[in-house]
């Protein structure tokens, strides 16, 4: 089920009048593209807001209610307040159903849990990208693409290219291009750790090698001065 925006056309521009939707509970934005001209419009702040906390909002098709009249859009680009919870602009892009989007789509990773990396390894799975950017036509586009982590093993990765993508969708890589989207790697502190204890263990045995020859040695010293002791007694009596 698409995503629903209500707005309003708008004619007042600039920045006092932007100031003024704001104060009023408003979001000033646009809507472009397609075989129309550019509008400008206005959003219901709260009703904003809210839908853009969701994950869905960002890379679907929308349908938007524009003056009564219905047209579908993508979200092209949000601007917040540097430091209040206020969106200052939004824009809009329409689309149309024959012709190929741009869009970026978020990665969902799924099976880290049942991977030998994870299970046997210990290892951690680094997230190198958390979207990528695909082509297709509007009918097409994803709510997400998976990413399956059930078979990377420890100092692996999984590239673009492994990844297996709906029908009709493409991402756009030049000649020899496979960027890596995930990395299992043992955390340092482990390896630390682990060569921390390795070393212990080297420096037990070496301790304990070296109580036998301590012995050796000092069970040798004894049988010479009784050696030399005899030579004496030997000595004497003569």
């Amino acid at each position: 089920m698409a995503l629903e925006v209500i707005a309003q056309s708008r004619k007042l521009q600039g920045t006092g009048a932007s100031r003024r939707l704001r104060n009023a509970g408003k979001v000033p934005g646009i809507v472009y593209g397609g075989k129309k001209d550019p509008v400008t419009i206005e959003i219901d702040h709260n009703a904003l807001f809210h839908a853009l906390r969701n994950e869905k909002f960002h890379a679907s098709i929308l349908d938007m209610t524009l003056d009564g009249n219905k047209e579908q859009v993508l979200l092209r680009a949000v601007n917040m307040h540097p430091f209040k919870v206020q969106v200052q602009h939004i824009d809009f892009q329409r689309v149309s159903a024959d012709e190929k989007i741009h869009m970026k789509v978020p990665l969902h990773f799924v099976n880290a849990d049942v991977s030998a990396a994870v299970k046997l390894g210990g290892a951690m799975i680094s997230h190198v990208m958390n979207d990528v950017e695909v082509r297709c036509l509007p009918a097409h586009l994803p709510e997400f693409i998976e990413v399956d982590l059930s078979t990377i093993e420890v100092g692996h990765s999984v590239h673009i290219r492994d990844l297996k993508l709906p029908e009709g969708v493409e991402i756009g890589l030049r000649a020899g291009e496979n960027p890596a989207v995930a990395t299992a790697q043992i955390p340092r502190a482990a390896i630390a750790e682990e060569e921390a204890t390795a070393a212990a263990a080297a420096d037990a045995a070496s301790a304990a090698a070296e109580v036998p020859a301590a012995k050796q040695k000092a069970g040798d010293a004894a049988a010479g001065d009784k050696k030399d002791e005899k030579k004496d007694d030997k000595g004497g009596k003569k």
